[in-house]
């Protein structure tokens, strides 16, 4: 699924004007999907990677009994201190997004290098014709801030089975964040994966092994909690 103003979607790209309309978007389309008869007996599980990750957890939030579990890759519960600009550069663009919320004006580093570990994946990442490329345009900045800080303080709300797996050497989002989800979600179910030396795009940047590894770890655990689901 592409949000608005991503991938292939309509809208400004790379344009955030509410994450939480954002996130009522996905909950309106993946409830009606779940209408649908062939699906309305089947565990359904929510999964995110980085800015998906702080969705999903907006999703859950909003619906707490709705879904049988979640898959957080390298969630975007907090934005990494070496991502996010000086206080008084932030304060000054907090002042001009009011003004000019489409501006692309948000410094940021190059995050193809920041994501991705292995180097041939990194320089392939050009050829990715669709993806935003730019820096952050003001008032998504501002938003995906405001969505991190509110998740940080909501992290013991998370009351579902979970699985968090996390790059040690992550510098986009913050992993120890990440492990704190693990320690504060109030389900007895969960568990966190932090694989050393890995970066931020654990399922498309990094060694095929290490991807691999990611991948069977994931379908590992949504095999057995599928299994618990349908017995349930």
């Amino acid at each position: 699924m592409d949000y608005p103003g991503f991938g292939l979607s309509e809208g400004l790209h790379g344009y955030i004007p509410s994450f939480d309309r954002l996130v009522d978007d996905v909950v309106e389309h993946f409830s009606k999907v779940k209408e649908n008869p062939e699906y309305r007996a089947l565990p359904s599980f929510l999964f995110g990677q980085s800015l998906g990750g702080a969705v999903a957890l907006k999703v859950h939030l909003k619906q707490p009994n709705a879904w049988s579990g979640a898959v957080l890759v390298a969630p975007m519960c907090k934005i990494a201190d070496e991502m996010v600009p000086p206080f008084l550069v932030k304060q000054l663009l907090i002042g001009i997004a009011y003004l000019l919320p489409k501006q692309k004006l948000v410094p940021q580093k190059n995050l193809a290098e920041a994501a991705f570990r292995d180097l041939r994946k990194r320089e392939m990442t050009s050829y990715n014709v669709i993806a935003y490329k730019d820096k952050p345009r003001l008032q998504s900045a501002l938003e995906l801030l405001r969505t991190t800080q509110e998740i940080e303080h909501q992290l013991e709300k998370v009351s579902l089975p979970l699985l968090i797996l996390h790059g040690e050497a992550d510098i986009v989002t913050d992993p120890s964040v990440s492990k704190a989800l693990y320690e504060k979600a109030s389900h007895k179910d969960k568990k966190f994966i932090l694989y050393k030396d890995a970066y931020h795009s654990l399922l498309e940047g990094e060694p095929d092994d290490m991807i691999i590894r990611v991948f069977s770890d994931i379908i590992s655990w949504l095999d057995d909690h599928s299994n618990k689901s349908t017995a349930s």
